[in-house]
């Protein structure tokens, strides 16, 4: 039996940005052109990137997509390709949709039926849910069209099951957070598993605002078995044969009463074909897997609004000589430019870690001492402030003079400001507004403080040589803003720390559960839970960051900042 060749093309495409787009899903089908595939298969709205988000209310937008797909069609002799699109009826809905494309001809349309509407995702705001499934025939095997959460789902595979479906291919933007990639090929084996189908499924690639989607696009048998598997966080393609007779015996047309839409019957290749390399990739330990994310996610970010350059303040702590790493390995060495700002309190120990780290990474090092506009701010406030103690507020004073400073040179260098706080400060507030949160983007806003000593670790081990001192990782962490301080004079330990974070804003634990399953005093609890409750402010106005975890600060995680409930 013929076996029916089927490529997956996972695309680093741009939201917005549909010639662009289009010029990746045309090189899609072109390679698999090459390979002599019978169906290629591109990710979920890749005509248009993903999450549009409202520029799905602008109709010229939507129209501008159409004309994008129509221009497609005439690339596909020969082949069928799958292209994720927006769809729209004569009643003006909207539908995130999949494209049959084949001989020059758009044949057929697959609506998403199950709109994924938690965490990151709102797409009950935007699109329709499609009500029909839609098979193709080729080489005579049938295959299911699902897009995303559909798969998700139970019903969708079942209903395309009972049609006679032998192959359910999977159009997909299935955004990264760290377990995510384990998460899916053990419920996509149960699926396919439970309804004897094999399994398609190609996974957007890149970063898009605070979202990373890593690829690893993957074939499942009918037994859930992994037949091949692509790359996390690169372009890839992937090209597999399957053998029809292999997977779950037909079971005549009858079946088709199972589901309601349509079968397509679409042409197949078949001839004598090149002969496919091994197509297995390497999974990444999950320490490196959050690195190479984190590391993508600064890239696109950068690469995608137009920045070459990527500056940041270096303090000599773990933060930000992780942050510098990151973007070292994301835009290069010779792009990264940190700003050592010196003050009154600050330690020569310190001033010398973030020279040395500069010096071993190879980026551009200024320094720019702050005392005189730290001192030029006391004496202008000195009249206003009279007798009272210093306090918080000179702490501040310093943290938005360095702001100011690397705001100033990114205005006159087009650079991008990236800051360097991570989810443990961010969480309790143990930052300052228009001060080391000022800035374009927050690498490891989504990192917890215990996660970044492990990822610095891991760079330094990593080599070519280990750019971060031994010193950064034994020294007390301290803000260096008043006369020996640490961290540990506001907050508890970390490792206590970030265990109540998670449970409270990942887990959404209440004050009963987390005392329940954390040693810790109930008053330092409640203390943590009033900090993250009472810096929801401060989040609001910060920049936006790479997630990592199930549950990040932003679009995850959407609370209102007056908010008078007392938690229990």
């Amino acid at each position: 039996m013929v076996p029916l060749r089927l490529a997956l093309a996972q695309l680093n495409v741009t939201v917005g940005d549909l010639d662009g787009n289009r010029r990746l899903v045309e090189e899609a089908i072109r390679q698999a052109q090459a390979w002599l595939a019978d169906l290629v298969v591109v990710p979920e709205l890749a005509v248009t990137g993903y999450p549009p988000e409202d520029l799905l209310l602008k109709p010229q937008f939507v129209e501008a997509n159409l004309r994008t797909l129509a221009r497609l069609a005439p690339w596909t002799r020969g082949l069928v390709a799958l292209v994720g699109y927006v769809d729209r009826d004569r009643r003006g809905r909207l539908f995130n949709a999949a494209a049959v494309l084949a001989e020059g001809r758009h044949v057929a349309t697959y609506r998403k039926q199950f709109l994924p509407n938690y965490g990151v995702f709102d797409e009950k705001r935007y699109f329709t849910p499609g009500t029909d499934s839609l098979i193709m025939e080729a080489q005579g095997c049938r295959l299911g069209v699902t897009i995303c959460e559909d798969v998700w789902e139970e019903q969708p595979i079942r209903a395309l099951a009972a049609a006679g479906a032998r192959l359910v291919v999977n159009l997909s933007a299935s955004p990264y957070h760290a377990g995510k990639l384990k998460e899916r090929e053990r419920l996509f084996a149960l699926r396919a598993r439970r309804n004897r189908v094999a399994i398609a499924y190609c996974n957007l690639v890149g970063g898009q605002d605070e979202l990373v989607f890593d690829g690893a696009s993957l074939v499942l048998d009918a037994r859930g078995r992994l037949i091949s598997q692509g790359a996390q966080f690169r372009e890839d393609f992937l090209v597999v044969d399957v053998v029809p007779a292999h997977l779950r015996p037909p079971t005549g047309d009858g079946a088709s009463r199972g589901a309601r839409g349509r079968v397509v019957v679409v042409p197949s290749v078949g001839g004598d074909r090149p002969r496919l390399p091994a197509q297995r990739q390497r999974a990444y330990p999950p320490v490196e897997e959050i690195y190479e994310a984190l590391t993508l996610g600064v890239r696109d970010y950068a690469r995608k609004n137009g920045f070459s350059t990527v500056v940041l303040g270096l303090s000599g702590g773990i933060d930000s000589a992780l942050t510098a790493c990151l973007a070292a390995d994301a835009v290069g060495a010779s792009h990264v430019v940190g700003v050592v700002m010196p003050s009154r309190f600050s330690s020569s120990e310190t001033q010398e870690d973030a020279r040395a780290l500069a010096e071993a990474l190879g980026i551009e090092r200024r320094e720019l001492s702050i005392e005189p506009m730290f001192q030029a701010y006391l004496q202008t406030l000195a009249p206003h402030f009279g007798e009272r103690q210093a306090d918080v507020t000179e702490q501040n004073i310093q943290a938005r003079i360095r702001g100011n400073l690397l705001m100033a040179l990114s205005n006159k260098f087009g650079w991008l400001v990236v800051t360097t706080g991570n989810k443990s400060e961010i969480a309790t507030g143990y930052c300052t507004l228009y001060g080391d949160m000022a800035g374009g983007f927050a690498v490891i806003k989504d990192v917890p403080k215990t996660l970044v000593y492990q990822l610095a670790r891991f760079r330094n081990r990593r080599g070519p040589e280990s750019p971060i001192p031994a010193s950064v990782f034994t020294r007390a962490p301290t803000a260096e803003l008043a006369p020996r301080q640490t961290d540990q004079d506001t907050l508890p330990p970390y490792d206590l720390l970030d265990r109540i974070v998670k449970a409270y804003v990942e887990e959404d634990r209440s004050l009963r559960e987390i005392l329940q399953t954390n040693r810790a005093a109930p008053e330092t609890v409640a203390c943590v839970l009033r900090m993250v409750d009472r810096s929801e402010y401060k989040r609001r106005q910060g920049p936006p960051g790479i997630k990592i975890t199930p549950k990040a600060f932003g679009k995850d995680r959407r609370m209102p900042i007056t908010n008078r409930f007392q938690q229990q």
